[in-house]
């Protein structure tokens, strides 16, 4: 049982005139008798909750930064009419709203009401409680109670580098010929003889055609296809620093790493929430995760297959063998509920993870990042192994932030830290070379043109028959 503020009001008018009456003993006993009386009665008249049933409605999957609707079906299956409140709460981070909904349900009927969800952070949210307050017709006393109406939301990456998917789509049919400017890369399928130009590779000469012609000719080949791709993800805990600018309407921190699961129905807004205050953007894993998507989709419409693995010290999630149609929605469902691991990387263990799926060689693209010490004691010593079966290109998104204090000079203190980012600067650059003399592909890049610079490179090694 619940007291209303009506009953408060009541009881404190019931008060006032125990005070102005010239005998308060009497006054008060007939008052407290009253009050008691008309509680009593209210409470008994309000609704029953007790039996209440309740089914949910509605999708159970949305991108992040989009907004969907959840039915909740109330049946009352008591002989009294309901009237009353309802809060239908989750988890902080999925954005629900309202928080309150008016309620009444006649006997043997049913109500649905509608909860709007819009998440801050990837991942799966979940319903919490559903709590019903069932108010009395004299609004005096009230009958609560909380159920279980279990319902689970799962929130995808947005997916952001979409926009750079149609130019890098161009970009590939020019590659296989259907478009009308024939630039054709190296492979193994013939295509057809055209006239010699400057800067071409003399090992595609056709002699026996150029002696034909009196004229040099070179072969064009058609681009490989059928060709096998594995995304490697880097969940550990360098993937948990933010970095750049969190993307418009997205907010600082959307994924931060750490869950509100345990958080009540009554918390505040969890660390991911956009209304989380500091200037930090989206953590590496998820610029990693857009720019895995973006070099998925565009392989996947090249014809070559994509695999993808995420892995720290075990493996996090995994994609295999999915077919076009499938690879993407497979993709974002396998990263959505991921979270960056604050421990070092298994390089061995992933390498391991890699052989172990990759038998014929491929192009292993691994998402992670050019930190010099994780670099050293980590990937450089097994990189050889994977570097002798497949073509290797790791993937790492720079920090704007180490520009920009590069440059300053403004004070001393600005002096020190531009000191401090020049050389970690000069550290990423000797990684980044230390890679390149062996045999591996690099691709180092900001926030914002990592996706794309992504994908020209793949379209790069594609054209030049390397892949």
């Amino acid at each position: 049982m619940a007291l209303t503020g009506r009953a408060g009001l009541l009881a404190a008018l019931a008060a006032i005139v125990v005070l102005l009456a010239p005998e308060p003993g009497l006054v008060v006993l007939a008052a407290a008798l009253v009050l008691t009386a008309l509680v009593t009665a209210d409470l008994l008249l309000a609704g029953g909750v007790r039996g209440l049933r309740f089914h949910r409605d509605g999708d159970s999957r949305v991108r992040l930064g989009g907004s969907l609707a959840i039915g909740l079906v109330v049946d009352n299956p008591g002989p009294r009419r309901l009237r009353g409140v309802l809060r239908d709460a989750w988890q902080p981070s999925a954005g629900a709203a309202p928080r309150r909904q008016a309620l009444d349900v006649p006997p043997g009927e049913r109500r649905r009401l509608v909860t709007t969800l819009t998440p801050v952070r990837r991942g799966d949210r979940e319903a919490v409680a559903v709590t019903v307050r069932s108010v009395g017709p004299l609004g005096l006393a009230a009958r609560q109670r909380t159920f279980e109406a279990p319902w689970t939301v799962r929130v995808l990456p947005p997916f952001l580098s979409r926009r750079h998917l149609p130019a890098r789509l161009a970009r590939l049919r020019e590659m296989d010929g259907r478009h009308p400017a024939l630039v054709r890369g190296q492979g193994t399928e013939f295509d057809s003889l055209r006239e010699y130009v400057v800067g071409d590779d003399v090992r595609s000469i056709d002699w026996r055609a150029s002696a034909r012609r009196s004229d040099v000719v070179v072969r064009t080949w058609r681009p490989e296809r059928d060709r096998r791709v594995l995304i490697v993800l880097d969940t550990g805990r360098t993937s948990a620093g933010r970095i750049g600018t969190a993307p418009l309407g997205f907010g600082p921190d959307v994924s931060a790493p750490g869950s509100d699961a345990g958080r009540g129905p009554e918390a505040g807004p969890g660390p991911g929430s956009v209304h989380s205050s500091g200037a930090a953007g989206w953590p590496r894993l998820d610029w990693s995760m857009d720019a895995a998507l973006l070099l998925a989709a565009l392989a996947a419409r090249a014809g070559d297959r994509v695999d993808f693995l995420a892995y720290d010290r075990t493996v996090r999630a995994q994609v295999s063998g999915a077919s076009r149609t499938e690879l993407l929605s497979s993709m974002v469902n396998a990263m959505a509920p991921i979270e960056a691991e604050l421990v070092e990387a298994d390089a061995a263990g992933m390498a391991a993870a890699v052989l172990s799926r990759a038998r014929r060689r491929c192009l292993v693209v691994l998402l992670t990042d050019l930190n010099t010490a994780a670099m050293e004691e980590g990937l450089l010593p097994v990189l050889p192994q994977l570097s002798a079966r497949h073509l290797v290109l790791v993937a790492a998104v720079a920090d704007p932030r180490v520009a920009e204090m590069a440059a300053g000079r403004g004070s001393a203190e600005a002096v020190y830290d531009a000191a401090a980012a020049e050389r970690l600067r000069g550290e990423r650059s000797e990684v980044t070379a230390t890679l390149r003399r062996q045999g591996v592909e690099v691709v180092d890049a900001l926030p914002e043109d990592f996706a794309p610079a992504l994908a020209d490179a793949y379209l790069a090694l594609k054209a030049a028959g390397r892949l």
